[in-house]
């Protein structure tokens, strides 16, 4: 916190819609707000059991807690008397705010600046929408637009004002690698084996892609979180029931399935591996700031708007890049996500892994150099409140 950063009272409301994607972010966002800027942070959250699958600080029964200082609260219909709104209200993701805190805010003597925190997107055109105003249409409150985003006209991503600096010094940390290993019950890995996450949704191409890591000559370190994946590992690979500390080997692949942890632990994780599957929006930032290579998921949409979204931010990741690295990137990823023709796909992406990889190492810098999304978000707000 610097001393130009007034000290505000926000109201964060959270939807919990597809699993830790949307919580997930409003909490890194609401820690950082909070530890980097002192702000006071109240977290309306409607799931909290989920949200305690990856903060375990969190007591999912109490619907009132505080947790590293940051007030959280069950979302229902019936809110607190004493919910007042503060000086900033931010809607995560276009979450319809309840009625009853809407005619509160609208009734404020200084009505609370009001923001809807939309989905990242590497789109051009959200750089004329970004900071547009939208009026409530019987209150007069003014909604304001902020879109996550990779261009200086943009809001920007989630990034601690330290994430790349550790994970540039946890690559040259081969002490705090081994006990990261041997936290998970793994021995070290040899300099030989290629080191995989694997977090996605439902894919039927992650059989014929752990089958083709089996049958290979080189020796890869699967790890997979607990989540929605371990479906199709069951049934297309290891055809029994699997959980968190089941281990599998097969030819040259070694798979491991890893407890759901908490978000520092997953950055620990994308840092210790050669490549990361990710998917969403949460973990497809932490890839980027991790400096590794990866492949991405991206949550499908009904009218196909997201096979728009993938191209638009591989077109500015692979920017500058030789034409045949910037294939093997999207060769990659549009198999991944069409669930198919996936191993000539990983193939060309493994030969130019090397300068896939020395790419990603540089990657966080280009990507944070207009800053982040809480810096930005914080002179937004203070701008609106002049």
């Amino acid at each position: 916190m610097t001393s130009a950063t007034p000290v505000l009272t926000w109201d964060i409301f959270c939807n919990v819609i597809d699993n830790y994607g949307d919580i997930g972010v409003a909490w890194r966002l609401a820690r950082q707000l909070c530890g980097e800027y002192g702000q006071h942070i109240r977290l309306w959250v409607d799931d909290l059991h989920t949200f305690g699958r990856f903060c375990p600080r969190l007591d999912p029964v109490r619907a009132r807690q505080e947790v590293d200082g940051i007030e959280v609260l069950y979302w229902t219909h019936e809110l607190p008397a004493d919910a007042l709104p503060g000086d900033v209200v931010l809607d995560a993701f276009g979450c319809a705010l309840p009625d009853p805190f809407l005619d509160a805010m609208a009734s404020s003597a200084e009505p609370p600046v009001w923001i809807n925190l939309e989905y990242l997107t590497a789109e051009d055109w959200i750089e004329c929408c970004h900071g547009m105003v939208s009026p409530h249409p019987r209150l007069g409150l003014q909604r304001h637009f902020f879109f996550p985003g990779f261009g200086a006209k943009s809001g920007g991503v989630i990034a601690e004002r330290d994430i790349v600096r550790k994970a540039q010094a946890w690559r040259y940390d081969p002490s705090a690698q081994a006990r990261f290993w041997l936290d998970l019950g793994l021995t070290p890995p040899s300099p030989h084996t290629l080191n995989i996450s694997l977090f996605c949704y439902e894919n039927p191409a992650v059989s014929e892609l752990l089958h083709h890591w089996a049958a290979g000559r080189e020796p890869v370190r699967c790890l997979v979180p607990e989540g929605r994946v371990l479906t199709d590992v069951t049934a297309g690979f290891a055809h029994r029931p699997l959980q968190a500390g089941d281990t599998l080997q097969a030819g040259s692949l070694s798979l491991h399935v890893l407890p759901f942890t908490d978000q520092a632990g997953y950055d620990r994780l994308l840092w210790s591996c050669d490549i990361n599957f990710v998917r969403g929006e949460d973990s497809f930032v932490r890839a980027q700031l991790a400096g590794r290579p990866f492949v991405w998921h991206i949550y499908p949409q009904e009218d196909a708007a997201h096979w728009v979204k993938l191209d638009a931010f591989c077109n500015r990741y692979l920017h500058g890049q030789a034409p045949e690295t910037q294939q093997a990137m999207l060769g990659i990823n549009h198999a991944w996500n069409h669930g198919q023709s996936i191993i000539p796909a990983w193939d060309q992406f493994v030969a130019h892994r090397a300068d896939l990889a020395e790419h990603a190492e540089r990657w966080p810098q280009t990507l944070l150099q207009h800053g982040d999304l809480a810096s930005k978000l914080i002179a937004f707000i203070n701008e609106r409140r002049c």
